[in-house]
């Protein structure tokens, strides 16, 4: 008679029990395998995927390592994930990164999981360039991106500005106040009227939001820098438009006008915007 008490594998799940296991021991471990398999069933892993892009919020959150950079318990957690499951897709991995990824949106959406900091953002960008460029050429178009620097980052500097990153004919750009992200800006426009190139004479949009966004490394995420560059992306040839926060900050509207028309996906419902410069 054979040891109850030796160890055996199951036949239908592989999985090692004791001959004295239960029925419903046995049971839970055919699920637990039949679970795995299903684990990576094409239909399945196919609806999970779609099932995070109709949910809220980064449906690549856990997918690179800058979208679980940081300290905090969701990143933490995504990078957790990533590593058990490892590269190889499965239902579980996108179950799991969907509930973080949901989690993330809900407290962003409560004004959490931003930063501690807070500061101007500005966005700019140039009227019309990629249709000039176009016909004008690479080496015309690396000219006058030169130009533009010029004319434009110095002011940044000596207004205490930070450039984040340059957008191909645009930049962000981080402030400690929105006074001087606005006279900086106001100052670039200025510089940019003697700058011409190819019969192109550069005009820039601008917009300043204030906010707390999300430091990762050099660069600055989250929802006050979508914001900005909505605003920025609504602003006319040598504009500068701010948003509420700003205004507030900076003692109400005098001397500035609402701009009526400006509606953008991504922003809150009923954010003000104001005209800080004359459009041309």
């Amino acid at each position: 008679m054979a040891d109850r008490g030796k160890d055996s594998v199951d036949v239908a799940s592989g999985v090692e029990v004791g001959e004295a296991e239960t029925p419903r021991q046995r049971l839970l471990a055919r699920l637990a395998e039949a679970a795995r398999r299903g684990n990576s069933k094409p239909g399945l892993l196919t609806g999970a995927r779609l099932l995070r892009e109709l949910m809220p919020g980064d449906s690549g959150f856990g997918d690179d390592p800058l979208s679980t950079a940081g300290d905090g318990p969701r990143e933490l957690l995504g990078r957790r994930v990533s590593e058990m499951q490892g590269k190889k897709p499965s239902v579980v991995r996108e179950a799991s990164l969907g509930a973080l990824q949901v989690w993330q949106a809900v407290s962003e959406g409560r004004g959490r999981g931003r930063g501690d900091r807070e500061l101007a953002i500005a966005f700019t960008d140039l009227v019309a360039f990629s249709d000039w460029a176009l016909d004008a050429g690479d080496d015309p178009a690396l000219e006058l991106l030169r130009l533009v620097g010029k004319a434009i980052e110095p002011p940044i500097e000596a207004h205490g500005g930070t450039v984040v990153k340059r957008l191909g004919d645009g930049l962000m750009a981080v402030f400690d106040e929105p006074a001087e992200a606005i006279a900086a800006l106001q100052e670039g426009n200025e510089h940019l009227r003697g700058v011409q190139v190819d019969r192109y004479t550069p005009a820039m949009r601008s917009g300043v939001h204030l906010g707390r966004p999300r430091k990762l490394g050099g660069d600055y995420l989250g929802v006050d820098v979508n914001i900005a560059s909505r605003v920025a992306a609504a602003a006319g040839p040598s504009e500068v438009l701010i948003s509420e926060a700003v205004c507030e900050r900076m003692g109400g509207t005098s001397g500035m006008s609402r701009h009526w028309r400006f509606r953008a996906k991504g922003t809150p419902q009923g954010l003000k915007v104001y005209r800080v410069g004359e459009a041309e």
